[in-house]
């Protein structure tokens, strides 16, 4: 399998855990995925919730950077609706002159929180999402060799930091097409646009430089064990996740249980079938015929692998288990 595969953390934050031990686990996650032959490690950002741990999210970017020493490293993404574009351009080019040519920076338009919170961040909601677009350009060219702008970033200026638009609806698509950068959509826990967003952003891609091509990187769920019923075990405790945040009640990462679906609803069923309808859980086999299949069906240039497993061993071992059936 040719196909690059890359490592996507929310630092979880597991029942009876907290932060200090989500970020040691987070650093080991990385320098095994290093290791492995993964070609990069994002952190997302998000707030106000109990069960991820990666709201600085530069900060922790540092952590892990700074803790190996090949991978990329990068965010997937920056809200950035939740910033100035300064700010994010002097973050960014600090750890671009730390960590030269490891550093990315994927950029979102959602919150990545509640209305509270979001206001909570930015004081007030005059930076709505439909600024994006502007605020893109406004960051790129803060990292550029040339700026425009009278205001420079420093550290910044320069850096050229490669920026990744993020996206789970054709919005995001049409961007990124527009502005020739390469494209991330989150199809790992948003997947219903993904086929018409990616057939959106290939035929209507602009290069931004000469040779510049389109690509497609997308999340992808993996659960994977020694068999197909511990990797079922293991998926429930994602699953119990997206369902309490869907029901407005977020928290930490559960332990798994056994029997969880056959507790739920219909409603609540069909919401997770159609989330693991971009995941691979199971045996080795089990997982090299799932990301195959997904591959093929998607032409995907990049798997942006995310493994939401509570016990660290076992996340540890499914990264391990992907990785294997990759090479072979």
């Amino acid at each position: 399998m040719k196909t690059p595969l890359s490592v996507l953390d929310l630092s979880p934050i597991t029942q009876g855990s907290d932060a200090a031990e989500s970020f040691r686990r987070t650093l080991d996650l990385a320098r095994h995925a290093e290791r492995l032959g993964f070609h990069r490690f994002w952190l997302a950002e998000h707030h106000g919730m109990p069960g991820i741990a990666s709201a600085a999210t530069a900060v922790l970017i540092g952590h892990v950077a700074g803790g190996t020493s090949t991978i990329r490293v990068g965010a997937g993404g920056i809200m950035l609706p939740n910033h100035s574009p300064l700010v994010i351009a002097e973050q960014f080019g600090t750890l671009a002159a730390l960590y030269p040519g490891r550093i990315d920076l994927g950029l979102g338009r959602a919150p990545g929180s509640d209305q509270p919170t979001a206001r909570a961040l930015r004081r007030h909601l005059g930076s709505d999402v439909d600024s994006f677009p502007q605020d893109v350009l406004e960051l790129a060219d803060y990292l550029s060799d040339a700026p425009r702008q009278p205001v420079l970033a420093v550290p910044g200026r320069g850096a050229n930091v490669p920026l990744w638009i993020l996206g789970s609806s054709l919005y995001g698509a049409q961007l990124a097409a527009a502005l020739g950068l390469p494209y991330a959509f989150a199809s790992h826990f948003a997947p219903a646009q993904m086929m018409q967003a990616i057939a959106l952003y290939r035929q209507q891609f602009r290069p931004s430089a000469p040779g510049g091509k389109p690509h497609v990187m997308l999340g992808f769920n993996v659960f994977a064990a020694d068999t197909d019923d511990e990797a079922e075990f293991l998926a429930t405790s994602m699953q119990q996740a997206f369902v309490n945040l869907r029901s407005g009640r977020p928290g930490q990462l559960q332990p798994p249980q056994a029997g969880y679906r056959e507790r739920l609803g219909p409603q609540e069923n069909a919401l997770l079938d159609s989330v693991l309808s971009c995941a691979a859980v199971g045996s080795p086999d089990t997982v090299r015929r799932e990301l195959r299949a997904f591959i093929d069906r998607t032409g995907a240039d990049e798997l942006m692998i995310t493994s939401q497993v509570f016990d660290h061993v076992a996340r540890l071992r499914s990264y391990e288990i992907t990785a294997e059936v990759a090479r072979g």
